[in-house]
This record gives C-alpha cells, sequence and structure tokens, in this order.
C-alpha cells in the first residue's frame, strides 16, 4: 500500500468494536472452560479426599470395635468402658469414642474417650437410631446389626460420625472425626483453582488481543486504503501477503482500484477532450461571429431603407446572430469554470450602485423595483456580480412577471440580494433542475430565446464567490424568489483559488515530466 500516515491496530477501541467483541467472546469462553475445570477437579478432589479419610477412619474403627469392644464381658463396668474408648482413640486416626453397655438390664453405662471433646449427645438421634435397629437377616443380609455413618457440623467445623454395635451381645459404639484438616486442604485447592482460572483468563485475553490484531491488522489496512480510494487517491494498493481469505479481499481490492483508475483515467481523458473541444469551437466560431456581428450591425442600421418583404429576414439573423453570440460567450465561460481556469478579480463594489448599473445598462428601470439601502459595500468581483444579477433579473422579467422586486441586505458577513417576481411561481418538478445546464421547463419547446445557461452560470459565479443561490415559490403564492448570499469579502476564496490554480499548475508539470 502507499506510504501514508497509519494509525495502530489498537487505536481507537470502541465498545461496539471487533476487536473488543473478540476479546470478550474468548474471555467468555475461556472462562467457562476455566470455571467447567476448575469446577470438576474441586468436585473430583473432594470426594477423594473425603473419601478416602472417611474410609480409613470408619475401617479403623470397625477393627477397634472387632479387638476390643468386644473383647468386653457382657456386662463391663464404666471403668472397663472408659479404658476401651480411651484405648480404641489413642490409635492414632484422630477420632473420639463413645462406648455405650449394659450394667443391669435397662441399665446403661458410657465409656468416652475425651468428654471434652465428644459425647454421647453429639450423636445425631437419626444415626443413633438406624445403629440399634435390627435388620433382617437372609441370605443377602447375614448380619442384624451394621456400621452407619453420617457428616454433620458443630460449630463452623465438619465432623465424622460413625457408630455399630457388636453382634451377639455387646457394646454399641460411637467414633466422632474431626475433618477440620481436609476443609483447610480442600480450601487451598479452591484458592489454587480461583488463581489458575483467573491466570487462564488473563492469558486468553492477551491471546484473544495478539489474534485480534492478526486478524484486524489486515482489516484496519484495507479500510485506511479504502479511505484514500475515495479521497480521490487512486493509486493506493495494499500489499500481498499469503493464501489465505485476507489476502485474496486485497487481490480484489486492487484489481478493483486498477479498474476504477482506468475508468476515472479514461473519463477524465474524454471530459477533458470534450471541454477542448468546446473551448476550441467557442474559440473558433467568434472570429466568424465578430464579422456577423458587424455585418447584422449595419443591416439594422439600414433596415429602415430595406425592402419589407426582407424586413423580417433581416430581423431574424440579427436577433438570431445576438443569440448565437451570448450562447459562444457562455460556453466559454462554462468551459472556463469546468478546466478551473475561472478567476476572482476583487474590487471594493457599492452593491446598491451595482444593481442600478446592472438595470440601467439593461434598459430595465421601468420594470424593476430596488430595496436596498446605499452605502452597502463588498469586496467582490464586479463583472462576475454583474453576470449573476444580469441572469436573475433577467430570468424573473422573461418567465415571471413586473415589476421585479430586487432587495438588497446584509446578515453577519454574508450579503443577501433577494429577486422577486410576480409571475405563475415555478412547478415544483422544475424546481430541482432550475439550475441545470440546458435545461428547460417546457420539453416540447426546445427552441427559445435563452440557452438554458444563465442560471447554471449565475450558480457557477456564486460558488466562485464561496457562496450560493437557492430558488422556492413566494410563501403567498404570488411568483418565485431567486435568492443570492454571498461573503461579503471574497479575498479569502480567491486566495485559495490561487494557491489550488498554482498546485494544479505544478502537477499537472510532474504529470508531463512523468510522461517524457
Amino acid at each position: 500500500m502507499t506510504d501514508g500516515p497509519r494509525k495502530s491496530p489498537g487505536a481507537g477501541v470502541r465498545w461496539t468494536s471487533l476487536r473488543l467483541r473478540l476479546v470478550v467472546v474468548f474471555a467468555l469462553v475461556a472462562l467457562l472452560a476455566a470455571v467447567s475445570a476448575s469446577g470438576i477437579a474441586y468436585w473430583l478432589n473432594r470426594e477423594a479426599v473425603l473419601t478416602r479419610t472417611q474410609e480409613a477412619a470408619l475401617n479403623d474403627f470397625r477393627q477397634e470395635m472387632q479387638n476390643r469392644a468386644a473383647a468386653l464381658p457382657p456386662r463391663p463396668t464404666p471403668e472397663e468402658l472408659q479404658r476401651t474408648a480411651e484405648e480404641m482413640s489413642s490409635g492414632g486416626v484422630g477420632y473420639g469414642v463413645v462406648l455405650l453397655g449394659e450394667r443391669d438390664k435397662g441399665k446403661p453405662i458410657v465409656g468416652v474417650s475425651d468428654p471434652d471433646r465428644f459425647t454421647l449427645d453429639d450423636v445425631p438421634a437419626s444415626l443413633r437410631a438406624a445403629v440399634n435397629k435390627r435388620q433382617d437377616v437372609d441370605s443377602a443380609n447375614p448380619y442384624p446389626y451394621h456400621l452407619f455413618w453420617q457428616r454433620t457440623t458443630r460449630g463452623n467445623s465438619p465432623y465424622l460420625v460413625g457408630g455399630t454395635r457388636i453382634v451377639g451381645g455387646g457394646p454399641t459404639g460411637y467414633m466422632y472425626k474431626s475433618l477440620e484438616p481436609e476443609r483447610q486442604d480442600l480450601s487451598s485447592l479452591a484458592w489454587s483453582l480461583a488463581i489458575a482460572t483467573a491466570l487462564a483468563l488473563i492469558g486468553s485475553a492477551l491471546l484473544a488481543q495478539a489474534a485480534a490484531t492478526t486478524v484486524l491488522r489486515p482489516v484496519h489496512r484495507l479500510g485506511e486504503a479504502a479511505r484514500r480510494l475515495g479521497e480521490g487517491k487512486l493509486d493506493t494498493r495494499l500489499r500481498v501477503s499469503g493464501t489465505d481469505e485476507l489476502a485474496e479481499l486485497a487481490r480484489t481490492f486492487n484489481d478493483a482500484a486498477r479498474s476504477l483508475q482506468k475508468q476515472v483515467a479514461d473519463m477524465s481523458a474524454r471530459e477533458e477532450s470534450s471541454r477542448r473541444f468546446v473551448a476550441d469551437m467557442s474559440h473558433e466560431l467568434r472570429t466568424p461571429l465578430t464579422a456577423l456581428t458587424a455585418v447584422t450591425e449595419v443591416l439594422e442600421e439600414e433596415r429602415d431603407t430595406l425592402d419589407p418583404m426582407i424586413a423580417p429576414a433581416v430581423e431574424l439573423v440579427v436577433s438570431e446572430t445576438r443569440r448565437l453570440n451570448t450562447l459562444v460567450e457562455n460556453l466559454m465561460e462554462v468551459t472556463r469554470f469546468d478546466a478551473g481556469t475561472a478567476r476572482l478579480v476583487l474590487d471594493d463594489v457599492d452593491v446598491v450602485d451595482q444593481v442600478t448599473a446592472c438595470v440601467d445598462a439593461r434598459a430595465w428601470l421601468d420594470a424593476v423595483e430596488l430595496d436596498a439601502e446605499r452605502g452597502i459595500m463588498a469586496r467582490l468581483d464586479p463583472r462576475r456580480l454583474d453576470v449573476i444579477l444580469a441572469n436573475l433579473i433577467g430570468n424573473a422579467l422573461k418567465h415571471g412577471g413586473s415589476p421585479v422586486r430586487v432587495s438588497v441586505r446584509t446578515g453577519d458577513e454574508d450579503l443577501i440580494i433577494e429577486v422577486r417576481d410576480h409571475g405563475p411561481g415555478i412547478p415544483e418538478d422544475v424546481l430541482p433542475h432550475v439550475f441545470d445546464r440546458f435545461y428547460k421547463a417546457s420539453a416540447s419547446r426546445p427552441r427559445s430565446e435563452g440557452s438554458g445557461l444563465g442560471l447554471s452560470i449565475a450558480m457557477e459565479n456564486a460558488h466562485i464567490h464561496g457562496g450560493d443561490i437557492t430558488a422556492a415559490n413566494s410563501p403567498d403564492g404570488d411568483g418565485a424568489v431567486f435568492v443570492l448570499r454571498l461573503p461579503r469579502d471574497a479575498s479569502g476564496i480567491a486566495r485559495c483559488l490561487q494557491t489550488s490554480s498554482d498546485q494544479g499548475k505544478e502537477h499537472g508539470k510532474d504529470q508531463e515530466g512523468g510522461a517524457r
């Protein structure tokens, strides 16, 4: 692509930008994946840790009940129960024990390994009911009593409670193990997984940014190239690298730009040829027109002495010669505008005097009313202002109705001239085209006194001053109103025109040198 100022790929990120949406989508996908993986990992580890601890404690408790509690006499003493409970809890597994026996029938006794840590009141009633319930013995269930367990909390700490009783007579035993170490281990695991999730989220955002930059940089270059192409830099091209879809898009853009440049060049050449033809034709017509004008002036002076049979023909020749002369002058003026060679020759103008001179020179004083105060000064091109006024007032007199009222007033920095007639107005379908070249309201009357260039030339002269002309119908339905707005000082516009002309000449020299 052609050299020029470039913005960084990350410049101008908006909330609706494709880059931000890519980053957000990447981040959401990574967050969902990380949270899902972390949740599954935490759940699996939690179950594994709790199951391992639970099975180790319950198996050890079952073994201790078989080895120690089953060895007690049918009617143990409180001291024997106490000693056995302490021995069972001292095995290193880290649980407390409560043994429940009978001294006499209906008179329970309790042995506790650590009364401050675990008592019979800490055993849930549902667990005690399940342990004491005798099961039916059959081929599928050979034992009337089983080991039951339950997870519970005391305060804010989790505990495992298990219980069973000796088959064939003997004490009932309960164990109570704290799961606080396991909870701390699981909390550490949860924090680790949360940190891993956050790191994954950050990493995904960075990867998304890198991917977005990789993808969007060619898109940004394409947008920049399209902008430069829209500005008229038709030699803009993109670098093509690779064989992916973006490379194919760059090739398509280059082909389109190359085709557009060729078409514009062809159109410019044809337009330049047309302008040169019109300019040359108008220039060549001026010499015979000068002779014809001189002859018609002589004929017009001798009109009273001519044969009455040929007088109408002489008048027709005179009027058509003048019309042809006006048309040639208008065509030459149009070609100057099209070629960009029209220039302003500024002077301080008394606007009211200028309007009066224009009307007086064309003998319109009886048909024009002037509403203005003297002393309104403006720095404009007097000749071009006269052309504008002559076309607007002449159009009002020809197509509207007298009297034509010309009003002059000033705005903050503008000069406003309003030309109003009292005719039938302008049809609504004609209003958008009144300033078009060669446009005539009636297509059935292509031959008329006008050439269809007057209002167009008036508009061009207004534009070259940095002004404008608007056309509308009077609100009260009485005639049409043309409003001319010009800057009171066109010096800045004149300097811009001169600078543009100088740059155009330099550009033309560069192209000529390149062609050589």
